[in-house]
């Protein structure tokens, strides 16, 4: 019994002495390892864990005074058919937090990453109207938190977000744009905390650089107000308003200059001759799907918007001339064709030599043209010789007779029945239609320039 006694106090006094071995190898490991000593004496020297920081510095009292101030670094991208723009800026907070102070001799701030802000109050700003938005990561969290002995705090975040624009393209492309970031606290309302540029309208800096491809950057400017909401109460929210001017010359060369062309080239038809049906409206055809190929495209890369844009007004005005070029022709057409059935017929009345449909088939079949002196006999055609042809095997002995009353009722009468080869719509058209061209593009830039 003694025995077993004594191995009990024996392993009692082995085991103690192995724990405190245990128990000092710790405590060289831990001032080894500077890392874990490092948070534990900045936390220690803010004493977080002597205070609450769920609540708001303070809590109860007066409104917490929140500065801000931004600066843009570049602004990415400005989307018409999403009516968005997407924004990389440095979003800076100053406040004021007592709890946060600290004693240093050399009044040094101290700097903090991301890991701090997680176990501090800060903040809760939030971008109204954003789609999307996030802070940098690479190559870690682009967030910084400096803190300075009397307890001021200095939080930086480097931030891409994708926000609203209301955009009016009543005036596109000829439009400026005006779109606005906006910044507000998402718990506090004015009563806990007071939202403010720190340094008024230098609080809102940009870089140089900044450039877009289809717009002028024509202002930057900060503004403040306050925002209601019925559930709530009010809240301070502040403004980051930037005026967008358009590039006009990128949609002149795509846009206006090839419909241009295009009524110009529907003049062409005004010039040529008014019995070539093919070329005349073959171009009028050509010019009115060319215009619908390019009014489909510039449709095609803006917003379903309910109202009419300035670039509409222009290319349905060019495709109105275009249109109303082919239309000019089939007027010129059917008054051609009509006064000659009329000239024809009385003429095939007053000689008895030909019916109406006889003179009216080898008018559109191309038997004769126009020309300054007489008509020759070579200008008719295979159908006009089947028709002499056979005018000779019903009458061989009067052949020569017919042939010469033919050549002798031609050569005095052909010339006045067939019309001048411009018709007098034509003649009018080169006038009025370049005259009313030039005078809309007048006043359709001097409106919206």
């Amino acid at each position: 019994m003694g025995v077993l006694i004594a191995l009990i106090i024996w392993f009692r006094q082995h085991c103690q002495r192995h724990s405190r071995m245990l128990s000092k190898r710790e405590i060289k490991m831990r001032k080894i390892d500077s890392t874990k000593v490092r948070p534990l004496k900045s936390e220690q020297l803010l004493r977080i864990e002597d205070h609450d920081f769920a609540l708001r510095p303070g809590f109860g009292g007066s409104p917490i005074p929140v500065g801000i101030d931004v600066q843009v670094e570049s602004i990415d991208s400005i989307s018409e058919v999403d009516m968005d723009f997407t924004m990389t800026l440095y979003l800076r907070h100053y406040w004021k937090d007592e709890r946060l102070s600290f004693h240093s001799n050399k009044n040094e701030s101290m700097t903090f990453d991301g890991r701090l802000i997680k176990k501090i109050w800060v903040p809760d700003i939030f971008f109204v109207h954003s789609k999307r938005s996030f802070i940098h990561d690479t190559t870690v969290e682009n967030v910084m938190l400096r803190v300075y002995p009397d307890g001021n705090v200095l939080f930086s975040l480097r931030i891409t977000v994708s926000a609203m624009c209301f955009m009016d393209f009543s005036r596109f492309p000829l439009d400026t744009q005006n779109c606005s970031l906006e910044l507000e606290s998402y718990a506090y309302n004015e009563d806990d905390l007071m939202l403010y540029w720190k340094h008024g309208n230098k609080s809102l800096s940009t870089d140089e650089h900044i450039s877009l491809s289809q717009f002028f950057i024509e202002e930057f400017s900060a503004s403040s107000g306050l925002a209601f909401y019925s559930s709530t109460g009010w809240y301070n929210r502040l403004f980051i308003n930037f005026a967008l001017r358009r590039h006009i010359f990128f949609f002149v060369l795509q846009s206006y200059f090839p419909a241009m062309l295009m009524v110009m080239l529907s003049w062409v038809s005004f010039w040529i001759d008014r019995r070539a049906v093919p070329a005349r409206v073959s171009l009028g055809i050509t010019t009115v799907l060319t215009m619908s190929t390019i009014m489909t495209g510039v449709s095609a890369s803006m917003p379903q918007v309910s109202y009419i844009k300035a670039v509409d007004v222009y290319l349905w005005t060019s495709f109105l001339f275009v249109f109303l070029s082919v239309i000019e022709y089939a007027a010129v057409n059917y008054l051609t064709t009509t006064e000659e059935r009329k000239q024809l017929k009385k003429r095939g009345k007053a000689s008895g030599m030909y019916s109406i449909d006889a003179v009216q088939a080898m008018a559109f079949d191309g038997c004769f043209h126009d020309t300054d002196l007489d008509m020759d006999l070579t200008a008719f055609s295979g159908r006009c010789e089947e028709n002499e042809t056979r005018a000779r095997a019903a009458s061989v002995s009067n052949v020569d007779t017919a042939l010469i009353k033919r050549k002798r009722s031609l050569k005095g009468s052909m010339g006045r029945i067939i019309l001048q080869k411009n018709h007098v719509i034509d003649k009018y058209s080169r006038i009025i239609f370049p005259s009313v061209y030039i005078v809309f593009n007048f006043f359709y830039w001097g409106l919206y320039i």
